[in-house]
């Protein structure tokens, strides 16, 4: 049995050159190595045939590696898989629901399959109704329920027997905006209150950006970056967006010099507006109003559109999430 080093024990899920091919030719996941600590949100990211769905579900114990280990707190998970199981919540992407049974008994019986005893099912059912507003629905069956309360049902069912690590899957689609904000508000409690640790896989990068601590981003099995959405936005991608309004349209000359100073990647006009596009560009603020404010022209206004994940994303791997 192998026997994990001292280090992982500090991490509620780490993989060491995570692998598993289906043929020859391809690895679906190659050499994956990842460090979750408790308490994270870690988004998941990559398009579709990525190898996202790969390696989740070699996460979860349920497909064997070609090469490699998946450990939960320390523990390989194919040597203590039984042991594991009950630390581990799974909320998939549809909803698995049973159309006659309420909202009560859903949670009685996954509870009941994780042997959780009945006096501490019956609270832990209880808090999760209330925390997640679902109170006057209890006795009602799950085909009577709109989307956005069976979506928060689903996320229920997999924190019923307490696990410390959940993998979410599109945990927010189709929802309306405030049954998104109120599981938004959920998730994150979920991590900070009670240090669980949370694997948020998503084609959302509002959802990513607004919720993960870390984003790791896949292609072709093999992670091509993995840091905070802030670092990866600040370093990636095409850059902030400037706009700077004159009370002219600003000539040649004056455009010329931005260039050469502040060292702009991209710079464009639109009537009396400037649109300047780079990397740090809130670095190079100081210098473009220098220029400008030594030249003839006069600042009316300025904007600042923040680079964005989608954009980080696209620089990378020059598809979109919904690309086959």
């Amino acid at each position: 049995m192998h026997r994990p080093s001292d280090d992982l024990t500090s991490f509620s899920v780490a993989t060491r050159n995570l692998s598993k091919g289906y043929d020859k030719r391809s690895l679906a996941v190659d050499s994956l190595d990842l460090s979750i600590k408790p308490g994270e949100v870690f988004g998941l990211l990559g398009p579709n045939g990525a190898g996202k769905t790969t390696t989740i579900r070699m996460l979860l114990g349920l497909l064997k590696p070609t090469s490699g280990q998946v450990f939960i707190h320390g523990e390989e998970i194919t040597t203590g898989r039984q042991k594991l199981k009950g630390r581990l919540g799974v909320c998939p992407q549809e909803t698995v629901l049973w159309p006659e049974l309420t909202v009560s008994e859903h949670l009685n019986l996954i509870g009941r399959m994780y042997d959780v005893p009945g006096r501490t099912l019956r609270a832990d059912a209880e808090r999760l109704i209330t925390e997640f507003s679902l109170g006057e629905k209890r006795n009602q069956p799950v085909k009577r329920l709109s989307g956005g309360l069976k979506r928060r049902l689903n996320l229920a069912l997999a924190l019923v027997h307490g696990p410390d690590v959940i993998m979410l899957d599109e945990p927010s689609a189709g929802l309306d905006p405030q049954s998104r904000a109120l599981l938004w508000e959920r998730i994150t409690g979920l991590a900070r209150d009670r240090q669980r640790t949370i694997i948020l896989t998503t084609h959302s990068m509002e959802e990513a950006d607004r919720l993960s601590d870390r984003v790791g981003i896949l292609d072709h099995g093999k992670m091509l970056v993995l840091d905070a959405p802030e670092n990866l936005k600040r370093s990636i991608g095409e850059g902030d967006v400037l706009e700077i309004e004159l009370d002219r349209v600003p000539s040649q000359e004056v455009l010329e010099a931005i260039r050469q100073r502040s060292q702009v990647e991209h710079m464009s006009t639109s009537a009396n507006t400037i649109l300047v596009r780079g990397l740090n560009i809130m670095e190079r603020f100081p210098g473009i109003v220098g220029t400008l404010t030594s030249s003839t022209v006069v600042i009316q206004n300025t904007r600042l559109r923040p680079n964005t994940l989608e954009d980080v994303f696209l620089k990378l791997t020059g598809r979109s999430l919904r690309d086959g």
